[in-house]
């Protein structure tokens, strides 16, 4: 991970220069989706200018100016810009008023390819949006709660994918919204990826080596198996995990031992994930056990 924006983790000898430095996340697992945030964007000017991505921005507090080829709007908290690749645009602060904000660049081709897997793009190239801006309330908190995933080392790679691919498929379904899929539900290979995903569970796996198993695209995948299961592959995922930890735990295996052979990056991820399932914490279950 080349870059960290979690608050303080970034050294400087000024809060207040702390917080107008931009800072930018990138994850090689990931590297279809880079994110930027600054805190205070009052001193943050920018130029006209535009990127070879597709980019989509969130208003975190105060207000902005936003340029996008003839249109100029104000801007504020719960706003969202929307910016397709080779567009001209600037956001900048209005007579040095506080703002913040988040921004997210988007491979292009990552994103037609989602495109086409919805049934929006013919030929799975990047159709770009109408809208220039959105103050959808659903967007603007999927928007943020992406960002705040993407940014928690805790949280492994495959929620980190599924979750990118909710938001943008949610993203398409409110801008240029397309036809619904058929209601007939290939459950045999909704049926595979659940068998993959219990036969490797301890391993970490990646949202593209779950759809190879089953034969879905990963928008396809997201939808139906949360429609089926009632869970996301990430969520049934956990819960794999740990069902195979209750089995070694009756065993009165240690602790520690039990979270790392189930798939766990550390003990106390195993202890929370535990106790959010099952309302007991793995001690608990495995000292209960024993009588």
């Amino acid at each position: 991970m080349d870059g960290d924006l979690r608050p303080g983790r970034h050294h400087v000898n000024s809060n207040a220069r702390e917080s107008t430095q931009p800072r930018f996340w990138r994850d090689a697992a990931l590297p279809f989706i880079e994110a930027r945030a600054v805190e205070d964007g009052r001193k943050v000017c920018y130029a006209p200018h535009c990127h070879e991505t597709f980019s989509i921005g969130a208003i975190t507090a105060g207000c902005s100016t936003y340029f996008n080829g003839d249109a100029r709007e104000r801007l504020e908290r719960g706003a969202l810009v929307i910016i397709n690749p080779q567009t001209v645009h600037a956001c900048n602060p209005i007579d040095g008023q506080p703002w913040s904000y988040l921004m997210f660049y988007v491979d292009a081709g990552w994103l037609g390819t989602l495109q086409g897997e919805l049934g929006a793009s013919a030929d799975s190239a990047f159709m770009p949006y109408s809208p220039i801006l959105s103050r959808d309330p659903a967007l603007f908190a999927g928007l943020t709660q992406l960002y705040a995933t993407l940014l928690d080392p805790q949280i492994e790679t495959l929620h980190k994918q599924s979750l990118a691919v909710e938001f943008f498929s949610l993203l398409q379904q409110t801008l240029a919204p397309v036809p619904s899929l058929s209601n007939a539900e290939p459950l045999r290979q909704l049926q595979r990826a659940a068998d993959y995903i219990a036969d490797h569970c301890t391993h970490a796996l990646r949202l593209e080596d779950i759809c190879q198993a089953a034969g879905l695209s990963p928008s396809y995948l997201i939808r139906t198996f949360k429609q089926h299961y009632g869970m996301t592959p990430h969520a049934y995922l956990l819960n794999r995990r740990i069902q195979r930890s209750q089995h070694w735990l009756r065993q009165d295996r240690d602790l520690a031992e039990v979270a790392l052979a189930a798939g766990f990056a550390d003990q106390a991820h195993f202890q929370r994930t535990f106790k959010r399932q099952l309302a007991a914490t793995p001690g608990q279950y495995r000292d209960r056990s024993g009588q």
